[in-house]
């Protein structure tokens, strides 16, 4: 009975585990974004979606009880059928045969056989089930890992890159195996020093390129060569630590601006005041009783979004890498804080380069080139000024041509 319970009893936790996981991400889901739920009145779609993954946990875990209950029953059956059993073979034997205070004391094991024997069962099975727990830990450690952090044998020079020029050729990416390539073929360079911007529809691949630049996602095909080496050549360590990036939600760890602004300790009191002062965030802590000690909560929940754009800032500055990456960096935040940025970008990162994605003209109206991407393809890539006229010319033909198709469409 309990082999027989254990096949199905197996089955029924791995499906009750699975199941379980959308519940707490959609319970996690409604916590954080409970303004924005309320603010567009879909309260009702996310409840309706809380109760059909609550009936979908709760079914394996009924089928699971019941099996529980299953077992319990036949086992008491079995319990009871033994026990009535010994009962008739005590009260068959000839009067002395057996002392009686020995008959009662079988007889009082016996009641509490039943309990006895479902409390071991159920020890046992209830283990057996907890290791499937074990199984699916031993099922996260076998995933794929990154590529190893450091490579003794294909280790950079300390001073690379020096120029920062970046070179992908027909470079393909996709995030799995089993889905289509988000990147198809991109062949261009980006010359050390200058200031690139990337643009695109939502989908087009910008974002993409730029996991791909920092190997979160590594290329199906065609290679990322920056300053000579193949970066898939070289550890992660070797590669992100000479890459530096402002991404569209900044991301603050709960301590103090200092740890945020260098967390691994490895500039001065003196240096970090100087990066604070850059980004224009020195005397908002100078007027703190804390000074560099002044305290962050988690995700940077008491400072404004402003605020930490500027913190991602500081710690580009601190970091001085040859290549910067802005991920729609001001897509959060005021015009005015954008000009900021820019303007600070701009004096600091005169001789780096820097890659921006960006959905608004003037982000990217002073890049020296444009790269436009459109299904994961090159569509132009040159000067913005030089695109903008040769679509401003292009636009003038039309109006001409439709002008001109207009009046004959008159005169007819």
């Amino acid at each position: 009975m309990q082999k027989y319970y254990m096949a199905s009893s197996r089955e029924l936790v791995r499906i009750l585990s699975i199941q379980k996981s959308p519940v707490i991400h959609l319970f996690g889901e409604s916590i954080a974004g409970a303004a924005i739920i309320r603010g567009f009145c879909q309260e009702k779609r996310f409840m309706k979606r809380n109760l059909y993954l609550l009936d979908s946990f709760a079914r394996p875990f009924f089928c699971s009880i019941a099996a529980i209950e299953w077992l319990c029953l036949r086992m008491e059956l079995l319990s009871t059928f033994v026990f009535a059993f010994c009962m008739a073979l005590l009260v068959s034997f000839p009067h002395g045969y057996i002392d009686p205070s020995m008959a009662g004391l079988a007889v009082t094991y016996g009641l509490n056989m039943n309990a006895r024997l479902s409390r071991w069962i159920l020890s046992f099975c209830k283990l057996e089930n907890k290791i499937i727990s074990i199984e699916r830990i031993h099922q996260y450690c076998q995933i794929p890992s990154e590529a190893p952090t450091i490579i003794e044998d294909f280790r950079p020079a300390s001073s690379w890159p020096q120029t920062g020029t970046i070179e992908l050729i027909d470079l393909k990416a996709r995030y799995k195996d089993n889905l289509p390539m988000v990147l198809n073929g991109i062949s261009c360079k980006f010359p050390g020093g200058k200031k690139i911007g990337i643009v695109g529809r939502t989908g087009s691949g910008k974002s993409t390129l730029i996991q791909a630049l920092f190997r979160l996602i590594e290329p199906a095909e065609g290679k990322i060569i920056i300053d000579g080496i193949d970066i898939s050549t070289i550890g992660l360590h070797d590669l992100r630590s000479q890459l530096s990036i402002i991404p569209q939600e900044p991301t603050l760890f709960e301590g103090t601006i200092r740890i945020n602004l260098d967390p691994l300790e490895e500039h001065s009191d003196h240096e970090i005041w100087q990066a604070l002062d850059k980004c224009q965030l020195g005397d908002v802590i100078r007027h703190k009783r804390e000074k560099l000690d002044v305290p962050v909560s988690e995700n940077g929940e008491n400072w404004s979004v402003g605020q930490r754009q500027l913190v991602s800032l500081g710690r580009a500055l601190l970091k001085r890498a040859r290549i910067l990456v802005l991920d729609e960096a001001t897509a959060s935040v005021d015009t005015a804080t954008d000009n900021l940025i820019q303007k600070i970008i701009r004096r600091e990162f005169r001789e780096c380069t820097v890659c921006t994605i960006a959905h608004r003209i003037p982000t990217v109206i002073d890049s020296d080139l444009v790269l436009v991407l459109s299904d994961g393809r090159v569509a132009e890539f040159n000067n913005p000024r030089r695109l903008l006229e040769e679509k401003s010319s292009m636009f003038h033909g039309l109006v001409s041509e439709y002008s001109t198709r207009s009046s004959s469409f008159h005169d007819y």
